[in-house]
């Protein structure tokens, strides 16, 4: 699959969450997030059956905090404390810390083009999601910008790194370690819930393979193949599907200022991509070894 398609693709998915969580799962943000790595990431490694090398535990460790445990657990914090809207506007700023970071990290000079189409988006984010008379928090406010700049720390890592072993086994790995620190966090704050309806559990199971499993494979297939600062900017469609997804199921008509937000999100990135020409170093991976192939069919670095 092309790799900036596999990131659109993700990012989409990712847009479901708000849906799925606020109609079909407990109040428990923590044990949900628990849930979600471990219910994605246990599934993929028992179909990888792949054990990481000794040298890789500390790296896996580290992803796994910045993609999946630091990540969904500032989330939480910033979605507790923050309206939605204004959390929303605040994570679409994680595209602009990719690239500002990817400069330092790995030598990528951003244009000013790029950092105009980022803005340009975060912009169109907010005209979608922001509602008048909204109040701030400063603790959400910086457990909003911690999520962003966690997820774009993973991806410039997971790309400057690259993986040793299969696309599936490496996701899997990060989201285990993930869920193993969020249960633990979830275990020391008992929210746990008391019971689990029918309902939770589909609802566990759609956010777990779905949303997450899967996402994340095409996310990290996205910044393999293309580069985190070329697939960041797709991550402005999470917030635009899951306003989507909320008017439909809400019977909720956009004003027209929405409407031009989304306008203005979908142009930034067709405007990013555009000016978007500057080649990167393709992630390193294992030698590709007969178990490999059978799991899974690692297309080539492109562009």
């Amino acid at each position: 699959m092309n790799p900036k398609l596999a990131a659109a693709l993700a990012t989409i998915l990712w847009g479901f969450t708000y849906i799925v969580s606020s109609n079909m799962l407990p109040h428990n943000p923590v044990f949900i997030g628990a849930v979600r790595a471990l219910g994605g990431g246990i599934p993929l490694l028992l179909f990888a059956r792949t054990m990481l090398p000794r040298e890789w535990w500390w790296k896996i460790v580290v992803l796994g905090t910045l993609n999946a445990g630091l990540f969904f657990g500032l989330i939480f914090v910033a979605a507790l404390r923050l309206p939605g809207g204004v959390a929303a506007t605040i994570q679409a700023l994680g595209p602009l810390f990719t690239i500002l970071l990817a400069w330092p990290l790995m030598q990528v000079i951003p244009t000013g083009h790029k950092i105009f189409s980022v803005l340009l988006g975060a912009v169109g984010v907010s005209l979608v999601v922001l509602r008048g008379g909204v109040q701030m928090d400063m603790i959400g406010v910086l457990a909003g910008l911690g999520a962003a700049l966690s997820v774009a720390l993973g991806g410039i890592y997971v790309h400057k790194w690259g993986r040793p072993c299969s696309l599936l086994a490496f996701t899997g790995w990060q989201l285990v370690v993930g869920g193993v620190e969020l249960a633990i966090l979830a275990v020391i704050f008992q929210d746990i819930p008391s019971s689990v309806t029918l309902i939770n559990f589909t609802g566990f199971v759609i956010l777990a393979l779905f949303l997450t499993a899967l996402a994340f494979a095409l996310w990290f297939r996205g910044i393999e193949g293309a580069g985190p600062s070329a697939v960041a900017p797709f991550f402005l469609l999470a917030p635009v599907t899951a306003f989507i997804m909320d008017a439909t199921f809400n019977n909720m008509v956009p004003s027209w200022l929405q409407l031009g937000g989304i306008m203005l999100v979908l142009g930034s990135l067709l405007y990013g991509q555009l000016v978007d020409r500057r080649s990167f170093r393709p992630a390193h991976h294992h030698k590709i070894t007969g178990a490999d192939k059978k799991a899974e069919k690692l297309p080539e670095a492109a562009e």
